[in-house]
């Protein structure tokens, strides 16, 4: 095929490549999530617009030949910071009719030549088990799988109300207390927020990817509210504080939008290693499905990422009632095996 790649800054596009791209990218999410409605053309819009400026990313589109709709697209980018300097995320998508015709190839060869600009050996991207063609073509790179994991779903109306009781009962409310930030987070307590994430998410299982230690910083939570406040997207956190120190000891993070009021978005949730074993972690997240049934009843569906190696964190899941929703897989390529790939496609 014919079809040139041409490059696209989604921070400042023009309105007809932003229109035509979403409609894609629409196309291709009624695949992976035929079950969801479409996310709106002013939601994604003001999240490309808003990235963090320490975000470097390039993207790539390809056009039909009588350039009235994006029948492709890559991206890929990274965090301009002192970790993890080798690493680069990427994502390539093509319409379902158009597969095993070329275009992700051509696509590839963008961001391996935007990954060895940047001086970036490996490549990061998932699929899921929905959208097989992904997997097919990742493991013609010769791709290794670096975390198996999925996204579990809890339907609210198969949540047990005695189970729910009993952990809000049994909780630990002797040592600690719980709190509740709606919307961006406190200033005074910025630090002390970004230090608690950062242990925890970097405590989370990795399995065999090449990842080293993110560095969360006050001003990266900031920048990540951004976008998320400017797509109308609303974040609940409840935090757990010791009563004794008053240092914060976990926390569990929602997302609702109203676009997709029926889906609320579990984020992370997670307790500092030296409050672990105090049924925290369950507290937490009865405390918050509490909240959403009595102040978010048009919410039905619960989904969350889990490694399945995260043994804790599914436990509770499972006792909650989530199931596994869609298969996913995070792959890791050396650019070197992906150049020599592109090179015997050449």
């Amino acid at each position: 095929m014919g079809f040139s790649p041409e490059p696209i800054n989604l921070r400042a596009a023009r309105p007809e490549e932003y229109r035509a791209l979403n409609e894609c990218l629409d196309r291709l999410r009624a695949e992976a999530m035929p079950e969801d409605p479409p996310i709106p053309h002013e939601e994604r819009l003001t999240r490309w617009q808003s990235q963090p400026s320490f975000v470097v990313t390039r993207d790539w589109i390809v056009w039909n030949p009588e350039r009235s709709r994006i029948i492709a697209h890559a991206g890929c980018g990274f965090e301009d910071a002192p970790e993890n300097r080798h690493l680069v995320g990427f994502g390539i998508s093509v319409l379902p009719e158009l597969r095993r015709q070329g275009l992700g190839t051509r696509l590839l060869t963008e961001v391996a030549k935007m990954a060895a600009q940047a001086e970036r050996t490996l490549l990061l991207t998932d699929t899921n088990a929905r959208v097989p063609a992904g997997q097919a073509f990742v493991e013609r790179l010769g791709a290794e799988r670096g975390l198996e994991a999925h996204t579990n779903q809890l339907l609210l109306s198969d949540l047990d109300p005695a189970l729910l009781r009993r952990w809000l009962d049994e909780a630990p409310v002797e040592e600690f207390e719980l709190g509740l930030w709606e919307g961006p987070f406190p200033e005074a307590e910025l630090g002390a927020i970004a230090q608690m994430i950062e242990v925890a998410a970097n405590t989370e299982p990795r399995e065999n990817l090449q990842v080293e230690d993110f560095r969360i910083t006050p001003e990266k939570l900031r920048a990540w509210e951004k976008p998320m406040l400017a797509a109308n997207t609303e974040r609940w956190v409840i935090y757990a504080r010791e009563r004794r120190s008053g240092r914060l000891a976990g926390y569990s993070e929602v997302f609702w939008n109203p676009s997709r009021p029926e889906i609320l978005r579990q984020g992370g949730t997670g307790v500092l290693p030296e409050f672990r074993g105090r049924r925290l972690g369950g507290w937490l997240k009865a405390a918050m499905l509490d909240k959403v049934q009595r102040e978010r009843p048009e919410v039905k569906r619960v989904r969350t990422g889990n490694a399945n190696s995260n043994v804790p964190m599914l436990r509770i899941n499972t006792q909650l009632g989530f199931r596994p929703y869609i298969s996913e897989v995070q792959w890791q390529v050396p650019l070197e095996k992906v150049q020599k790939y592109l090179a015997c496609k050449a």
